[in-house]
């Protein structure tokens, strides 16, 4: 396959680049998000054959979580100094060894192992994207190159619907994983020996220094403007869309399995809009003036509004209240170019990824705990979680982003006319 000379990245055509440096880091993602999400559709195989409690299933599902927060920190120095084609090599290999292993666990403890290597592997699906992007793309196009690796995630979720649904009933939820397993080191193979190599001037400092820089940006006061609410409301929504809007949608919508699994791939398929019309919104009124996090505001307002009328409405929440859930629920990733720009090329990664810890980290403690809330509430007669249960669930973390909305509007970083 062609490779582009790193420093001919302004003479290239755009989608060159997009396709020869950023394709392989977006294949990555496709499957950072494939396995994220699966869980949403097997989680009935699971929950059949181990007879897992709301509780369990919460936190067997988010050890993908686990390791995929527990990682960023390292993450983001490994992206600074060795760059994204060998680091995301490396970790795509993990994430294979951990779908071998969830596919012939016979245990909750051998599952969970699972899903913590595949989350480690998982972890730099995003990242390094977003660190190829700050490399091979111009600053003025980053918001939508960035958005073209998130929609690739929207595919990803796509696949862990209906289609995983399907291979799920043909070959079992086991030899799924199994095929997996092959796409993964195939994914792995594309990215080592596609993607052009780049000299990094991180490589050319200590790792002292590295992780001193790292220190810098968790002092730095604008990152502490934009974390609560970025990390709340991504994190969050994250949580829910891959893995209780499938029983939210069973026990509240009374949906059957089909029905659970199509409604989540058209969500999937509107996540993948979002993301995409996202990234060219903002690049469109950037280059009128309205900055990134504007935008991002101006998304998060949306967002909120359905999950309250989820939340506090679950009757009315059909699926036009779902659809613009998903495409605006991750309306926080548009300030991971304006951390690029506000920390610089050298310590992107490692900026992108702070950020991405406390994200996942909200993500796993989101996802874990609305089903320990949801265990709060005895099963109806029917088998399924109690609406109270969903709703305080819900709820509890609804507030907490408002609380994360509120902390930005009252100091933003930077002022309201440059954001």
């Amino acid at each position: 396959m062609q490779r582009i000379a790193p420093d001919a990245r302004n003479k290239a055509p755009a989608g060159l680049i997009l396709v020869l440096a950023l394709g392989p880091f977006a294949a990555g993602y496709f499957l950072s998000y494939l396995y994220r999400a699966v869980n949403a559709v097997v989680a009935p195989d699971l929950t059949a054959e181990l007879g897992l409690s709301a509780g369990e299933l919460g936190l067997l599902t988010a050890a993908y979580l686990f390791g995929f927060a527990g990682f960023q920190i390292p993450l983001g120095v490994l992206l600074d100094r060795y760059g994204p084609r060998r680091v995301q090599t490396g970790l795509i290999c993990i994430a294979a060894t951990g779908a071998l292993v969830f596919a012939i666990a016979g245990s909750a403890i051998g599952l969970s192992f699972g899903r913590m290597l595949i989350g480690i592997g998982s972890s730099g699906g995003l990242m390094a994207g977003f660190k190829a992007v700050a490399i091979w793309v111009r600053p003025e196009r980053r918001a939508f190159a960035n958005a073209v690796i998130m929609a690739t995630g929207g595919l990803g979720i796509m696949m862990a619907t209906v289609p995983a649904e399907w291979a799920s009933q043909a070959l079992g939820w086991r030899g799924m994983f199994f095929g997996l397993v092959v796409v993964t080191v195939a994914v792995a193979a594309l990215i080592f020996v596609a993607v052009p190599e780049k000299q990094s001037a991180s490589q050319e400092t200590s790792l002292s220094q590295q992780l001193s820089a790292i220190a810098a940006i968790y002092r730095d006061a604008a990152f502490w403007r934009v974390a609560p609410l970025v990390a709340t409301t991504c994190g969050s929504h994250i949580a829910i869309q891959t893995l209780w809007a499938g029983p939210w949608l069973k026990d509240n919508a009374g949906l059957d399995r089909n029905g659970v699994a199509e409604t989540l791939g058209i969500m999937a398929i509107c996540f993948l809009i979002g993301t995409l019309t996202s990234g060219a919104v903002a690049d469109w009124l950037g280059r009128r003036g309205i900055g990134l996090l504007k935008v991002m505001i101006g998304f998060a307002f949306i967002y909120l509004t359905t999950l309250g009328i989820i939340v506090l409405q679950p009757a009315l929440a059909g699926l036009p209240v779902w659809i613009i859930f998903a495409m605006f629920g991750q309306a926080g990733v548009l300030s991971y170019p304006w951390l690029a720009q506000h920390f610089g090329l050298e310590k992107s990664g490692r900026a992108n990824t702070a950020l991405n810890f406390l994200v996942f980290t909200t993500a796993f403690a989101c996802q874990y705990l609305i089903g320990v809330i949801i265990d709060l509430w005895p099963l109806t007669p029917a088998g399924g979680y109690d609406t109270a249960g969903y709703q305080v669930g819900f709820g509890v973390f609804l507030a907490i982003q408002l609380a994360g909305l509120g902390w930005y509007l009252l100091k933003p970083p930077v002022p309201l006319a440059q954001i």
